[in-house]
C-alpha cells in the first residue's frame, strides 16, 4: 500500500531539467518572490554584514570570473567532475555564494562538515577529487594539513570572511572571498551554459557525504534537479500559509535562523536554498552560543528558528535567561534531523505559547524534506504529511507492504528530490535505492523505522519512530541539557 500527501495539498508542478541550480534560484522568471521584493538573502548575525538579492547575484557572478581564472575552469568544458571544490567553513553570509559561483562553471560544490578533523576532511577533498578548497581562519589549520595530504596546493586555499570575533582580526595570506570578487569584477563575463535537455536530472550539484544507512561516510550525488524538485516541495506545501501575508498582498517572507551548519542538508536546502527563492533573510550564526542566538532574535526580529532537538531542550531548561530577551518576533520554530518528543514539544510550547511548534523528516538522500508539519496541521509527535510529489511504502522485516494505519515497519521514499547514488559505490547503490517503475522518481530504502497515522484534521501523518542516527550534532552546553 502507498501512501500520498492528503487531497488539499497543491499539486506537483514540472520540474525543469534544462536549467541550473543557481538560475532556478536567481531568475526572476523561476522565483517565487522577485529580486525586488526579497529580504536581503543572508545577514550576519553578529556583524550585521548584508547584501540585497540582487548585489547577492552580481558577487556570484563576479567570483565565479575570479575562479575561472584562479583554477582554469571553463563553463562548457569537461565535465562537473573536474571541477570539484571542497568548502569547509563555518556559516558564513558568502557560504552559498561559492556553491553557486561554482555551479556556473558546471562544477561540484562539496560541502564538509566544520566538525571534521583534519583526516576525515582529507578523505572527502580526496574521495571527491577537489581541486580547491574554501575555509575559514578558525578552521584553516585543518584545511593546510588536509589539502597537503590530498595534494591541493596552498595557492588553491581560499578563505571565508568572518567577524573578528571568530577571527581576532587575524590576517593570512591567502585570498578572501571578497578579494577575489573584487578581482572577478574587472574580468570579463563568463560565457553562458549550454545545457541539453535532462542536464539538470543527470549533472551533480553537490558531493555531499552522509554515512547512509550503515557504515563509512559515502559521497552523496545530488543533481541540479534534486534540489529544485525539492524547493518547490517545499515552496507549494507552505503556499497557502504565506499566501497574501507580505507586502503589496504577495507571499509572507520570512527572518529565518541561519544556526544550523550550512554544509549539512538541512541547512543547505531548507534554510538556504528555499528561503533565497522564496525572498526569505537568514540571519547567519557560526555556532551556538545561547545569549548570542537570543541576541540575534531580539535585534533581527527572527520569525522562524530552525533548530534540532537539542537546542529546543536547551530553550526550555534556560528559560529564565531567555525570558530577559524580546522574543515576540518568532512565530514558529522548525525542527528536523532527530525526533522531536511529543512531551519536549508541550514544554516548549507552555512556554511559548504562540510560537508554532513544526517538525519535519528528510534525509540526505531524499535532498531533503519528505514530510513537514504545516501550519494548519500541527500535531505533536509527528513530522506531518507529506509533500508534493512524494510516495511512501510502509515494509515489514519480510518485505511485505503495511497496508493500514498505525503499524510500524520500514519507511521506502519515492520521488524525484532522491538523489542520483552514492558516487563509485555500488553495492550500497543496490542495497539503499529502487528503480523508478512509474515516472514517478527512484525510491529509498531509508532504514528508518516509522508509521503512518491519522491526525486529529483527518490527514495522515508520518512519526518516525526509530532512527539510525542523529543526522546534526551541535554543541549545546551540557549545562543547559541537564538543568
Amino acid at each position: 500500500m502507498v501512501f500520498i500527501p492528503p487531497a488539499s495539498s497543491p499539486a506537483m508542478l514540472d520540474v525543469p531539467d534544462t536549467v541550473s541550480l543557481p538560475d532556478f534560484v536567481l531568475d526572476n522568471k523561476y522565483r517565487s518572490v522577485p529580486h525586488e521584493q526579497a529580504r536581503n538573502p543572508f545577514t550576519c548575525g553578529l556583524s550585521g554584514t548584508t547584501y540585497t538579492s540582487l548585489e547577492w547575484k552580481d558577487r556570484i557572478g563576479w567570483l565565479a570570473r575570479a575562479l575561472r581564472q584562479e583554477l582554469g575552469f571553463e563553463v562548457n568544458q569537461g565535465t562537473e567532475w573536474e571541477k570539484i571544490i571542497g568548502i569547509y567553513t563555518l556559516n558564513t553570509v558568502d557560504t552559498l555564494t561559492v556553491s553557486f559561483a561554482v555551479h556556473y562553471l558546471n562544477g561540484i560544490a562539496s560541502p564538509a562538515n566544520a566538525a571534521y578533523s583534519a583526516a576525515e576532511l582529507g578523505y572527502q577533498l580526496k574521495f571527491a577529487g577537489a581541486k580547491a578548497i574554501f575555509t575559514c581562519i578558525p578552521l584553516l589549520e585543518n584545511a593546510l594539513q588536509a589539502a597537503k595530504i590530498v595534494g591541493i596546493p596552498e595557492k588553491h586555499v581560499y578563505i571565508m570572511e568572518m567577524p573578528d570575533a571568530f577571527t581576532g582580526g587575524k590576517k593570512v595570506p591567502f585570498k578572501t572571498v571578497g578579494e577575489l570578487i573584487e578581482q572577478g569584477k574587472h574580468l570579463p563575463a563568463i560565457e553562458s551554459s549550454k545545457w541539453t535537455q535532462g542536464q539538470g536530472e543527470r549533472q551533480t550539484a553537490f558531493l555531499c557525504f552522509s554515512s547512509g544507512t550503515s557504515g563509512l561516510p559515502k559521497g552523496v550525488m545530488i543533481s541540479h534537479r534534486n534540489c529544485i524538485t525539492n524547493i518547490i516541495q517545499i515552496t507549494l506545501h507552505e503556499q497557502f500559509a504565506r499566501a497574501g501575508k507580505g507586502p503589496k498582498g504577495g507571499p509572507r517572507r520570512d527572518v529565518a535562523l541561519g544556526l544550523l551548519p550550512f554544509s549539512h542538508i538541512y541547512g543547505l536546502v531548507i534554510i538556504c536554498l528555499t528561503g533565497a527563492f522564496r525572498g526569505d533573510e537568514t540571519i547567519v550564526l557560526p555556532k551556538f552560543e545561547l545569549a548570542t542566538l537570543l541576541q540575534a532574535i531580539q535585534e533581527y526580529k527572527i520569525s522562524v528558528l530552525f533548530i534540532v532537538p537539542p537546542i529546543v531542550i536547551g530553550l526550555i531548561n534556560a528559560h529564565q535567561i531567555s525570558s530577559r530577551y524580546d522574543l515576540t518576533s518568532v512565530e514558529s520554530i522548525f525542527t528536523g534531523a532527530a525526533p522531536l518528543g511529543e512531551s519536549t514539544a508541550r514544554d516548549l510550547a507552555k512556554l511559548h505559547p504562540t510560537w508554532l511548534i513544526r517538525q519535519g523528516y528528510g534525509m540526505t538522500e531524499t535532498c531533503t524534506g519528505v514530510c513537514l508539519t504545516t501550519e494548519e496541521d500541527v500535531w505533536f509527535g509527528s513530522a506531518g504529511h507529506l509533500l508534493p510529489g512524494f510516495t511512501v511504502k510502509i515494509v515489514r522485516p519480510d518485505g511485505s507492504e503495511v497496508t493500514a494505519h498505525d503499524e510500524e515497519g520500514e519507511l521506502l521514499v519515492q520521488s524525484h528530490s532522491v538523489v542520483l547514488g552514492y558516487l563509485n559505490n555500488p553495492a550500497a547503490n543496490a542495497e539503499t535505492f529502487l528503480p523508478d517503475t512509474d515516472g514517478k522518481g527512484r525510491w529509498i530504502r531509508t532504514g528508518d523505522v516509522a508509521i503512518v497515522s491519522v491526525a486529529p484534521s483527518g490527514n495522515e501523518h508520518i512519526t518516525i519512530t526509530e532512527r539510525i542516527k542523529e543526522l546534526i550534532k551541535v554543541n549545546v552546553s551540557p549545562h543547559y541539557l541537564l538543568t
